[in-house]
């Protein structure tokens, strides 16, 4: 690993114990090694302490930061971005799995396309167990030269990770910092989107883990998880309808903040008003671990096979 790393990965986390190690394990035995893991601890109360600093002390590219009070999900995660040094980013969790080349070919997408500025790779979702629950096929046009299609696609289609996919930090620099209104993920990305185009690389590569203690698992209501990424959204100045409000008005605003010429500007506008109307419909947005179980066995690939070992590879 070089003095300043290429790649930074930062991995916000908190009561993590359950996943971590084995995360961990996938992040460090990557085939692409030269990268820094800046973990930001939320004030854990189980043993996500312990087990960060035992992987801290085995690998030098780890630095483990632990923030006195729980300042909720996304602060942690703006925080975590700050403290990283490389050009290139990536957001981790602590319960995912990824695949041994992942970082490697959304870098070397990167490398070999300077218009791309998010590169991120085919997915499926797995259970508690590891076992797969939702292999996905990613429809976004995202790839697309232009900035209205990107954003219609990001609006109507239903998501991807784009979140968790390698971005360009500069890039990332420019975009307001992530909030904590209902799917303020949703409209953050949606800025990313029209700022650049993403590069989907056509291999299974990342895993995310849906589970009964998953965060939107645990808040089932939209207030809880709006609490759950901000502790200052409790309270009776932030009741539902005006999360919903700040949701329609984080596109409105992200529309407004990017450079885009009149005519962009103005089909922005037109898709989001279109998108605006269609809410209503039956299972409008729905997320991929929100779908029916298949059987495993539809996939042609091993994940066991595909993610590093249990253990982290470098003293």
């Amino acid at each position: 690993m070089t003095a300043v790393p290429r790649l930074s990965i930062g991995l916000p986390v908190y009561n993590g114990e359950e996943y971590l190690a084995e995360s961990l394990d996938a992040l460090l035995g990557q085939t692409y090694e030269d990268f820094e893991l800046v973990i930001s601890d939320n004030a854990s109360t189980d043993a996500t302490q312990d087990i960060c600093r035992r992987y801290a002390a085995r690998d030098t590219r780890i630095r483990y930061l632990r923030l006195p009070r729980n300042i909720g999900a996304s602060p942690n995660h703006n925080h975590v971005f700050t403290e990283c040094r490389g050009e290139l980013f990536k957001w981790a969790s602590h319960d995912d799995l990824y695949a041994r080349d992942l970082l490697l070919r959304c870098v070397e997408a990167l490398d070999e396309r300077p218009d791309v500025i998010l590169a991120h790779a085919d997915q499926a979702v797995i259970d508690g167990e590891g076992r797969v629950k939702v292999p996905y096929d990613y429809g976004l046009a995202t790839g697309s030269p232009h900035a209205p299609e990107r954003f219609r696609s990001m609006l109507f289609e239903p998501g991807g990770d784009d979140f968790y996919g390698v971005i360009r930090a500069d890039v990332l620099r420019r975009v307001k910092p992530l909030d904590s209104y209902h799917h303020a993920d949703r409209t953050f990305v949606a800025e990313i989107g029209l700022r650049g185009r993403f590069h989907q690389v056509p291999e299974l590569l990342y895993f995310r883990r849906d589970h009964p203690t998953r965060a939107e698992r645990a808040n089932p209501s939209k207030r809880s998880r709006c609490v759950n990424l901000d502790p200052r959204r409790a309270g009776p100045l932030h009741p539902t309808p005006r999360l919903l409000a700040e949701y329609v008005w984080g596109f409105v605003a992200t529309i407004q903040r990017v450079p885009l010429s009149p005519a962009d500007r103005r089909a922005c506008y037109g898709h989001l008003a279109a998108w605006a109307a269609s809410r209503a419909r039956p299972g409008a947005g729905e997320r991929v671990e929100d779908r029916s179980p298949v059987d495993p066995d539809r996939l042609s690939v091993s994940v066991d096979a595909l993610v590093a070992g249990r253990e982290g590879r470098r003293a």
